[in-house]
């Protein structure tokens, strides 16, 4: 047996407006061991979807995404979130609109907010964006998992309207830019 101060499974939560896109572009990350859809951010205690949905409870649709560090880095999460969603757009995702749609970055520790900050200068600074970076970052709080029907909403669902339209284009997306990261 060997012995390491690493550990064996970290977590990041971020939020990219719908959990839906989200979940499954993590899902197919080699070194991602599961992602669980949810709600963060609000005041609102256990929230559901139709509250959360109605923009008043402060929460996030988010994902956790549970990796294991030794193959997959903390900045490699950001990379993979910042190129499958619009970091520029404020409070929106597509036609998904309001604050529960908002883009952020639930941080666990201060290392991860240094990380995140510093990623962030980064992108500003490289001139990829046309706009400045909008993305929040956020101390993570009380993360409620969604209902059951919205976890693995992707792989249970493919021909679902929102699926087809907008879920599958960034699963496409997340195919060709990150070939040398996906699950075999």
């Amino acid at each position: 047996m060997s012995q390491t101060n690493q550990p064996t499974q970290s977590v990041a939560t971020v939020a990219g407006g719908c959990f839906w896109c989200t979940e499954a572009v993590y899902e197919r990350i080699a070194g991602v061991g599961d992602v669980v859809s949810g709600y963060i951010g609000g005041q609102v205690p256990k929230p559901n979807y139709t509250q959360v949905c109605t923009g008043r409870t402060g929460h996030a649709e988010a994902v956790e995404v549970y990796y294991d560090p030794s193959v997959r880095s903390y900045e490699e999460i950001l990379e993979i979130f910042f190129k499958t969603h619009d970091p520029t757009s404020l409070n929106r995702q597509g036609n998904d609109k309001g604050t529960q749609y908002r883009s952020a970055i639930f941080y666990h520790d201060e290392k991860q907010k240094e990380i995140a900050e510093k990623y962030i200068q980064k992108l500003n600074d490289s001139g990829d964006f046309d706009r400045d970076i909008v993305t929040t970052l956020e101390p993570a709080t009380k993360f409620y998992p969604a209902e059951e029907y919205h976890q693995d909403y992707f792989r249970r669902n493919p021909n679902a309207g929102y699926c087809r339209a907008v879920v599958r284009n960034k699963v496409r997306k997340t195919n060709r830019t990150f070939g040398d990261m996906l699950k075999k």
